[in-house]
């Protein structure tokens, strides 16, 4: 499936929840999926084993909303295929929601969780959107500040 390149550029910066110290600046295209977002976290964090992953607008589900409502949660179509929720909970896929479609504001934040079992949290700020003639190959890790965590820390430490 192709789609029309975007003149849309974002810089999203990713925290690992509970460790300030250690985050990174990524830059994509706004034709770009959440899936990609996925991946380039993936890298930046020096992952090296797989696991199902959700994005959560605007907050995860342990911070559920004043109003009682639901985030909207975009998930890993692994983790699609076994769709097993209550009526009035829906996810979306990940790999089709491009990121111009999310109608992303600067200073936006929202969250990602990466490994259910381990649970990695990250929060994910738009720092700056940009109209330009995007050039080159994206996505881009433009920063890294401090080190990448263990995936699987030693049990002895």
């Amino acid at each position: 499936m192709s789609r029309k390149q975007s003149n849309n550029q974002y810089l999203i910066k990713v925290n690992l929840k509970g460790n300030r110290g250690v985050w990174r600046s990524l830059l994509f295209r706004g034709d770009q999926t959440l899936d990609d977002l996925h991946e380039m976290i993936y890298l930046a964090f020096d992952r090296y084993d797989e696991h199902l992953y959700s994005f959560y607008f605007p907050k995860g589900p342990t911070r559920q909303n004043k109003s009682g409502l639901q985030p909207k949660e975009y998930a890993s179509p692994m983790s699609l295929e076994e769709q097993n929720l209550p009526n009035d909970q829906q996810r979306f896929n990940a790999a089709k929601t491009i990121l111009d479609e999310l109608k992303l504001r600067v200073g936006q934040t929202f969250e990602y969780l990466f490994d259910f079992g381990d649970m990695w949290w990250h929060e994910l700020k738009v720092v700056e959107i940009e109209r330009v003639d995007p050039k080159g190959k994206f996505p881009i890790i433009v920063e890294r500040h401090g080190e990448s965590p263990q995936q699987y820390p030693d049990d002895d430490e």
